[in-house]
């Protein structure tokens, strides 16, 4: 039973996260396909703030809905995320007419004019800017993911904290990132994309390399996770736009899903390298991991 159990859940997994890659690029696309280029990175950092408020609704379904016991029942959270995504579908389907709106845009025009058509090939300086970009996406999305990845067991083994210690750094990250979303669009907008970008990794890779200088919990280590919050957002907020704004008119969803693919890459190798070093090595080599591929 067992083993069918496991091959289910694979299979199911298989399936679920076919899915959610169908539905999440052009989701996700929407925002600069409909949105004119100067406005790009706050409508992203609208999307980062929506995605953060619907992982806490997540948090607290988990908290709500999911009984108690070592085999808890999990159906009635399983019911209502399934739920909360069909109604989402549904309210996209009903409220968001996009060809009414593109037509109803009076700055597209400005905004897209010179624009390459969707069949046409990318200049050879352009396409390196693209290449980079995308390879800038996962080594920092290594860096950060390594850290948020292994913390609980880094501050068990390192610091000496137990019983969810770590949970206060991680959740000041995660609240400090959510207050700055929509501060950095703003900001994003007067000094532009690229700097504010070269800010947010400057500030990162700062906190990465201070904390590897503690061998034990010290209350600076909450001032430090803020600024990575602030700074993950600075870097986050901006970098879907400068993808998308490569891409021709009617080649966003596509630009949208290499975003999507050196983002989501970088997440799954990350765990297993820098886990490999944390067990082979040392657990003090988070911290300089996510310095290296920051830098």
């Amino acid at each position: 039973n067992l083993a069918k159990n496991v091959v289910l859940f694979v299979v199911t997994l298989f399936f679920l996260l076919i899915a959610m890659g169908l539905y999440r690029s052009p989701a996700v696309a929407l925002m600069p396909d409909l949105t004119p280029k100067p406005l790009r990175s706050k409508g992203n950092a609208i999307i980062n703030l929506m995605g953060a408020v619907g992982g806490v609704c997540t948090l607290l379904l988990i908290k709500l809905l999911v009984g108690p016991g070592l085999t808890p029942d999990y159906m009635p959270l399983f019911i209502s995320v399934g739920s909360l995504m069909a109604i989402s579908v549904l309210v996209l389907f009903l409220t968001v007419k996009e060809n009414k709106i593109r037509e109803g845009m009076v700055v597209e025009d400005e905004t897209r004019k010179d624009e390459p058509k969707s069949t046409a090939k990318l200049p050879k300086e352009v396409k390196r800017s693209l290449i980079f970009i995308l390879c800038s996406i996962s080594l920092w999305f290594a860096a950060y993911n390594a850290v948020t990845t292994a913390f609980s067991r880094y501050v068990t083994e390192v610091w000496g904290l137990q019983n969810g210690g770590y949970a206060d750094c991680l959740m000041i990250a995660t609240v400090a990132a959510i207050i700055s979303y929509i501060p950095i669009g703003m900001i994003s907008g007067k000094i532009g994309r690229k700097k504010t970008i070269l800010l947010g990794i400057v500030l990162i890779t700062g906190c990465y390399f201070a904390a590897a200088l503690f061998n034990s919990y010290h209350p600076v280590m909450v001032v430090f996770f803020g600024i990575i919050g602030f700074a993950w957002a600075a870097i986050n907020v901006n970098s879907l736009p400068m993808v998308v704004e490569i891409s021709a008119a009617g080649d966003v969803g596509k630009y949208t899903g290499y975003y999507y693919t050196f983002s989501m890459s970088a997440q799954v190798i990350t765990p297993i390298l820098s886990g490999y070093l944390l067990e082979h090595v040392s657990y003090r080599t988070l911290f300089p991991y996510a310095v290296v591929f920051s830098v």
